[in-house]
């Protein structure tokens, strides 16, 4: 079962490490991949409009049923790209009756932006 938010690590200590304002320290490996993963689960199109879709929404939540109508994708495709965002940690996931709900975890969407501005 996915991490709900309280579960999820917000801000692991080397990617904390990278993504400090001190000048001149490179990234380590380790934390290289660590924002590379996160990275690569925004680096998909279908992906960016799912969290656009979700920042933009009222409450800041969406149900999974709302979601392949204005991707155009099959319900079965819209659950692939979901899955790989809530494992990034950039969603997270709520079941409420038989349908799944998500937020997004701002935290996570911080630390992207910080990677590449730092």
């Amino acid at each position: 079962m996915p991490a709900t938010r309280s579960e999820l690590p917000l801000l692991d200590t080397a990617v904390a490490r990278c993504c400090s304002t001190e000048e001149g320290v490179p990234l380590t490996r380790e934390d290289a991949d660590v924002v590379a993963r996160l990275l690569k689960a925004v680096a998909d199109p279908v992906r960016l409009q799912i969290l656009s879709i979700v920042r933009c929404s009222e409450g800041g939540e969406v149900c999974a049923c709302d979601l392949p109508t204005p991707l155009g994708l099959a319900q079965p495709t819209v659950s692939h790209h979901l899955r790989i965002l809530v494992e990034a940690g950039l969603l997270t996931r709520e079941r409420r009756g038989s349908w799944a709900w998500f937020a997004l975890v701002p935290e996570r969407l911080a630390l992207a932006r910080q990677a590449l501005t730092s």
